[in-house]
């Protein structure tokens, strides 16, 4: 897909370019993780106020797809996939997009030009540069430590948009939801990285606080992370999903729980687009970009961090050098250049944790 979008972007290179006063089709383009996708909420929430009758594309993984079958803020979702051509072709053939925003990774600015976006819009200082030839506007990236939602939506010019409320978002249909039902909380385990993990032994403590005051728990984790749930919940005692719920299901599942506390991974921001009250472990991760921001200020959303974390001293964000960003995004293992041992997350202790969760009214017993 790579030559063909450079081929084509190519072709197109001359021709007289302008930024559109009042764009009839704008395309979101991206390729991100569930976290990042649902960030991007803000920026979605900003075009449609600025253009109230605009068509509104999203390209996201096919996994995604599900989530916004509503069409929360009007939008229309593309299901793009950078190693399926035929995820391609329905781009290029569908009539020019007036504006085309880059709100992570500028690489898909040729992608842009490829299929005659007629004004491309993306942050500065991408690297490698190549990345940046394509792009008509390039925006300052954030020079105050703001959340990634808020960043997003700076891609269009104007107020901020309202802040989020879940009205916005109808919940997707599901033929096979979870049936939990009563008092429950969903303690998702799983991470996209094992330095983010919480520890086994505190998680079957957090699972004991909240089982003694009347709260049942379910274990919840991603496609092939079935090991970290049996390394905590070593007697199988309570029920669990690991890896069997597409997200429409999971979607519901959260709904009807009391409580959502997971570490920093995108099931976070899903809880805090459906409102469920949400307590979000960071370890490597910022607390800052990955936060509620002011689009999502409103939500039940609490983070427990230990800042500032000594390793924590990494300033990339999507391949740009952020002055202020604090991150660390090394890989786990015994080489000088990685982490052998998630000190972040060892850090967190319960009582910081079972003190978030009581801040939303959540688990405080009577005369406590």
């Amino acid at each position: 897909m790579r030559a063909i979008a450079v081929a084509l972007a190519l072709a197109r290179w001359g021709f007289p370019r302008r930024a559109p006063v009042a764009p009839r089709r704008i395309i979101v383009l991206h390729h991100l993780l569930l976290g990042d996708t649902l960030m991007l909420t803000a920026l979605l929430a900003k075009v449609r106020e600025r253009f109230p009758a605009v068509e509104i594309v999203l390209t996201l993984p096919r996994a995604f797809v599900p989530l916004y079958v509503r069409r929360p803020y009007g939008v229309v979702v593309h299901a793009f996939d950078p190693r399926d051509l035929a995820t391609f072709w329905p781009l290029l053939r569908a009539p020019r997009f007036d504006l085309a925003l880059l709100p992570a990774d500028n690489r898909w600015s040729w992608l842009a030009r490829a299929i005659g976006a007629r004004w491309i819009v993306g942050f500065a200082n991408d690297k490698p540069a190549h990345k940046n030839w394509p792009v008509d506007e390039l925006v300052p990236y954030s020079a105050l430590p703001s959340a990634f939602c808020d960043t997003a939506a700076s891609l269009v010019s104007g107020p901020a948009p309202t802040p989020y409320r879940t009205s916005a978002w109808q919940a997707p249909p599901c033929e096979d939801a979870a049936a939990v039902v009563g008092d429950y909380a969903v303690l998702h385990v799983g991470a996209s990285s094992p330095l983010k993990l919480w520890e086994p032994a505190r998680w079957r403590a957090l699972a004991a606080w909240l089982e003694a005051r009347s709260i049942e728990v379910v274990w919840s984790a991603g496609p092939g992370e079935a090991p970290i749930i049996d390394s905590i919940d070593v007697g199988g005692e309570r029920r669990r999903f690991a890896g069997t719920l597409a997200l429409s299901s999971l979607w519901h599942l959260l709904a009807g729980a009391r409580l959502l506390v997971c570490p920093d991974t995108g099931i976070a921001h899903l809880g805090r687009i459906i409102g469920v009250p949400t307590v979000t472990l960071f370890g490597p991760g910022s607390a800052i970009i990955c936060g509620a921001g002011e689009f999502f200020n409103d939500s039940a959303y609490r983070v427990v961090t230990v800042d500032p974390f000594p390793c924590r001293d990494q300033s990339i964000q999507f391949f740009r050098e952020v002055p202020w960003v604090r991150r660390c995004e090394r890989l786990f293992g015994e080489s000088p250049a990685r982490c052998p041992r998630a000190r972040c997350m060892e850090a967190i202790d319960i009582a910081a944790v079972t003190a978030a969760i009581e801040s939303f009214g959540v688990g405080t017993r009577v005369g406590e």
